[in-house]
């Protein structure tokens, strides 16, 4: 499955629609083409994560999406605790380790989420 093809399959016209600008922020930050990790998940470039408890390395996207039924989750792979001042601006919003859950683009200031998507997509 490529990356437009699972973004057809999106049955929510809004949810396919908001994934398009999702693609094109991230894509922009990465200056790197999209793919699909897994069944769901669009991730943009890649980076080699090594377990601290177990050594092992695993191999994984440098920030992605997945345009998920009840919401977008952002894997932003970063300690997005220390963002707060970002966050408090941004909207309405969820967080997790690494993750940022947004139900629709409209609930957010996209200026803030781009401001977020670039710094993410600039970690090393």
């Amino acid at each position: 499955l490529n990356v437009d093809d699972f973004i057809n399959k999106v049955t929510d016209e809004s949810k396919r629609k908001e994934s398009c600008i999702l693609l094109e922020l991230m894509q922009k930050a990465t200056k790197e083409k999209p793919k699909m990790w897994g069944s769901s998940m669009i991730g943009f470039g890649k980076k080699i994560y090594k377990s601290p408890a177990t050594d092992r390395e695993v191999e994984w996207f440098k920030i992605g999406f997945s345009p998920r039924k009840s919401n977008f989750s952002l894997n932003l792979v970063l300690d997005i605790k220390k963002y707060s001042a970002e966050l408090n601006k941004l909207g309405k919003h969820k967080t997790g380790v690494g993750c940022l859950y947004i139900n629709k683009l409209d609930d957010v200031d996209i200026k803030v989420l781009e401001k977020l998507i670039t710094v993410a997509a600039k970690l090393k």
